[in-house]
């Protein structure tokens, strides 16, 4: 993929020929974590044009990391998993840990994308953990001077949620209100939802069974249970 080549008999260099190209490594993690369509893709990858994702995906199925699956009937295009790529899965979790481990908190969660973070959120919300009925769950962060600080989450049993960005005029059963870098921080185990309460960065108000709940309807990641995570300060 890199026509620079390092020149070196090292298998650690050759490796990173294929992997270095900005965006290959993101790309790829999310593609081994389920998501298989180029907007899904572009939308959980963040700050990405569709051209240089289009360039990578097709790098990266030259390589064997990944393969396009075209259905003719309805000309749907879904970028999957190779055994190439994952074979790729237990140093992408190794060097996800590695950061974990050894990366201050504070430069970890510094300019995280709200946009992707909500659409990852959307990804991992478990439906079957929610009441039988759609909730609609607003969250807003207090800590960004932007177009979109809220977003709606709409969600029932069995059905993908609903992300939107601008006002449902729906009836709000729970409300979150944080910052950036405290909800980042929850979702990857760097601080937990008690301690940023009692700093003052994460609010919850709606319905008791959705507080009460939260943590099996909207599960961490899991690099944060990793030993030895850095905590935020």
């Amino acid at each position: 993929m890199s026509n620079n080549a390092y020149g070196l008999l090292c298998p650690v260099s050759r490796a990173c020929e294929i992997l270095e190209p900005r965006w290959t490594i993101p790309i790829l993690a999310e593609i081994l974590s389920g998501t298989t369509r180029f907007n899904e893709i572009r939308r959980c990858v963040g700050k990405i044009s569709p051209g240089v994702l289009s360039k990578r995906l097709s790098e990266m199925e030259a390589s064997g990391l990944t393969e396009r699956v075209e259905d003719r009937a309805t000309g749907a295009v879904d970028y999957i998993q190779t055994e190439k790529g994952i074979a790729l899965k237990p140093a992408l979790n190794a060097l996800a840990g590695w950061a974990q481990q050894n990366i201050d908190a504070e430069i970890a969660l510094a300019d995280t994308a709200i946009s992707p973070l909500m659409w990852t959120v959307r990804k991992v919300i478990q439906v079957d953990e929610l009441p039988d009925k759609r909730s609609v769950i607003r969250f807003h962060f207090t800590d960004v001077n932007c177009e979109f600080d809220t977003y709606w989450l709409l969600a029932k049993r069995c059905d993908l949620p609903e992300l939107c960005a601008y006002d449902p005029r729906l009836e709000v059963d729970l409300y979150i209100e944080t910052t950036v870098v405290a909800f980042g921080g929850i979702q990857m185990g760097r601080t937990t939802m008690e301690r940023e309460t009692e700093r003052g960065t994460f609010f919850l108000s709606g319905e008791a069974r959705l507080v009460r709940t939260i943590g099996l309807w909207l599960p961490i990641s899991p690099h944060a249970h990793v030993d030895g995570v850095r905590q935020l300060r």
